[in-house]
Formats: C-alpha cells, sequence, structure tokens
C-alpha cells in the first residue's frame, strides 16, 4: 500500500481535503482514496466528504466520550463536526458552485423587431413574477 501527496491530482485534492496531508501518518492509503473517488465518480469533494464521514465515524466509535483525570476527550463532538464539514462539502456539489457546467445561462438575442417586441415581453412577465 502506498502513501502519496501531490496536490494536483485528484487523489491529493481529497487528500488535502479531507486534511489528510502528513503522508509519513496518513490516514488512508492511496488505494483506499481510489476506491472513494470511484465510488463518487471522480469528484474530489465527494470522495474527501465520504473519507471524513469515515473518520468521525472511528472517532465515535474508539473515543465516545472520555473523562480520566483532567483529561477529557469527546469523540461524539468531534465526530459531528466532522460530519458537518462533510455535508458542506455535499451541497457545493449539489449547489454546482465548483461545476462550471453548472454556470451555463441561456441569452437573449435580439437581430430583429419580433424577436425584440418577444424579448421585451418576457422581460415584462419575469418582472410580474418577482413581485
Amino acid at each position: 500500500m502506498t502513501q502519496t501527496y501531490d496536490p494536483s491530482s485528484l487523489l491529493g485534492v481529497t487528500r488535502l481535503l479531507s486534511q489528510d496531508t502528513n503522508v509519513p501518518n496518513a490516514i488512508f492509503e492511496d488505494e483506499e482514496y481510489t476506491a472513494l473517488l470511484n465510488l463518487s465518480s471522480s469528484n474530489p469533494l465527494l470522495a474527501a466528504a465520504s473519507a471524513l464521514d469515515v473518520i468521525a465515524a472511528n472517532e465515535i466509535y474508539v473515543q465516545k466520550r472520555i473523562k480520566l483525570l483532567d483529561l477529557t476527550t469527546d469523540g461524539v463532538q468531534e465526530g459531528q463536526q466532522l460530519h458537518a464539514i462533510a455535508q458542506s462539502y455535499r451541497d457545493r456539489v449539489e449547489s454546482g458552485i465548483d461545476n462550471p457546467a453548472g454556470m451555463f445561462d441561456w441569452a437573449e438575442q435580439v437581430v430583429d423587431e419580433f424577436t425584440e417586441r418577444e424579448r421585451l415581453l418576457k422581460q415584462l412577465l419575469r418582472l410580474q413574477d418577482q413581485t
């Protein structure tokens, strides 16, 4: 199993977003990130969200809530924060923020008198819909 970090690759971006950039002490192997990328249609945001969910589940499972002398750990709280970050990544993908294809829009062109009247009519209808 290998562990690499190249932020110019999809795997590296996924590792960056899941905060797993310390290669000597990496949480996941490259093959695991490749599997997450395959499950998420090569979208690094979705793959990182899945990685954070796995890390969060692990935190909750292993740490739970522990109080020993003056030391307190709260794996549940940490897991909830990681799930929130993962959800924000999913929301970004769903809203199309990081997808240039989602930024496509239509442009009305006026080429003659008919299309000019049609555009004016559509503008009036849009104004009525806003009120």
